[in-house]
């Protein structure tokens, strides 16, 4: 009984050891040197954004002579920008929640 335990674990662990490779090959044969090099040849491009960036709409705002500027309000329409303007009152500037952010109004 004991030559029988004996040859029925080397027979699974050859049957084992059959079945596993093929799969060590397709392992291999992925994660080659010429494959590796071609993925890194390849640039990946950001996709342009379509909406107006909360940054690029405080960016502009800055620009346009807001200080202190920053986004109070988001709506799927325009982005709401406020800050100190001219003489230090309160001013707020309105840009469309589109690519670019275009100013809507003052």
């Amino acid at each position: 009984m004991n030559m029988t335990h004996f040859i029925a674990k080397a027979s699974f662990a050859a049957i084992l050891a059959i079945a596993s490779i093929p799969a060590t090959f397709s392992v291999a044969s992925a994660a080659s040197p010429e494959r590796a090099s071609v993925i890194e040849i390849q640039y990946h491009r950001p996709a342009p954004p379509r909406a107006c960036s909360p940054i690029r709409a405080v960016e502009k705002a800055r620009y346009a002579g807001l200080r202190n500027a920053r986004v109070t309000d988001i709506t799927p329409r325009r982005v709401v920008v406020s800050g100190r303007g001219y003489r230090g009152h309160w001013d707020r500037m309105f840009f469309a929640n589109v690519r670019g952010c275009p100013e809507i109004r003052r």
